[in-house]
């Protein structure tokens, strides 16, 4: 699970142009929306269009979005638990 999380990253760095963060500045366990990270709704869509991409799961109840989108950790227990690819 360590090596999703670190490809979490990259992709969140990658995917949504973060040129002023590197993997290291990003904590496992950090918010990736407010205080944390400071991502936005615009964000949030890249992020499920990157889960579809990238994973096969579609995200479409905004609810369980919020609750998968808390931070890296979330985010790879989820991935892990529904995977398709």
């Amino acid at each position: 699970m360590e090596n999703l999380k670190q490809e979490l990253k990259e992709k969140i760095i990658k995917d949504l142009n973060l040129e002023d963060v590197d993997v290291a500045d990003i904590a496992n366990d950090d918010p990736l929306f407010g205080d944390g990270l400071g991502l936005d709704s615009i964000d949030a869509l890249e992020l499920i269009v990157m889960l579809d991409k990238d994973y096969g799961i579609k995200i479409t109840d905004p609810k369980e979005g919020k609750s998968i989108f808390e931070s890296i950790d979330t985010m790879a227990a989820y991935i892990t638990e529904n995977t398709k690819k």
